[in-house]
């Protein structure tokens, strides 16, 4: 299986994550657990059945951030190329369907952010641009129709 890219900055934060999940919230949840146990029959204990569900929701989190990590290979910045899109690159893009120029950064799935103008290399816009090079154009099926835009510029 060929590992999914991810920025340095990204991995950090998972990491910070995942240590603040097992650290933190681990030893919490054994307490609650601790305390919802001791209140009686555990078949009729609604809190009992909540810590357990919690503490499901939180172990799956704690595997899937470790999968991540585990199956990621970490890009530099140093590594961004302003030749050509790729993962980390900053593009400027021209929308052909209604004349806005955008400035996109294309980061791994786990970072994406539309309010901070960060997609992912998985969304349309993503997929369509990496590899491209300035003023190569690219089109998208969005629900709307097709959308065609334009790279200007790369930059890190």
């Amino acid at each position: 299986m060929a590992k999914k890219q991810i920025s340095r900055s990204g991995a950090e934060k998972l990491q910070k994550e995942l240590e603040e999940l097992i650290t933190v919230r681990r030893p919490e949840m054994a307490q609650k657990l601790k305390e919802a146990r001791s209140q009686g029959d555990l078949s009729e204990n609604a809190e009992y059945d909540e810590a357990k569900n919690e503490q499901a929701i939180m172990e799956a989190q704690i595997a899937e951030i470790q999968a991540t990590l585990n199956n990621s290979e970490i890009v530099d910045d140093d590594a961004i190329s302003v030749d050509e899109v790729g993962l980390g690159s900053i593009i400027k893009l021209k929308n052909y369907s209604n004349g806005k120029i955008e400035t996109l950064q294309i980061v791994s799935s786990n970072e994406a952010n539309f309010a901070e103008h960060k997609i992912s290399d998985e969304s349309p816009i993503g997929a369509g641009a990496m590899k491209k090079k300035v003023g190569d154009s690219f089109m998208i099926e969005a629900p709307a129709g097709e959308l065609q835009f334009e790279i200007l510029e790369i930059s890190k």
